[in-house]
């Protein structure tokens, strides 16, 4: 099943990559010792930024992109055992090309 997430205005949902259980010698990790990747993929897009005089501007960002975002932003979600983060924007710092 998908999951539908509908980000509101200036946020998007973030779906994280699976972390690694392993080093590439084979060495274990416990969840504490791993390293949150902040890297991952655009599944939702909120309808765009609203300005204080009622205008909105669209999202420079797409559903499909993959991004980089600040490593303490956003709320992390858990849904059906898949790991998401619902981010504004502006707390994303790049897009993969």
């Amino acid at each position: 099943m998908a999951v539908k997430l509908k980000p509101l205005h200036d946020k998007v949902v973030i779906e994280k990559p699976e972390e690694e259980k392993a080093t590439k010698s084979g060495i274990i990790l416990p969840d504490n010792a791993k390293e949150k990747p902040q890297t991952g993929k655009i599944i939702a897009v909120g309808s765009g930024k609203v300005l204080e005089d009622g205008t909105k501007v669209p999202l420079d960002l797409k559903v499909g992109d993959t991004v980089y975002y600040s490593k303490y932003s956003g709320t992390e979600i858990k849904i059906d055992e898949k790991e998401y983060i619902i981010i504004a924007e502006n707390d994303v710092l790049a897009i993969v090309q």
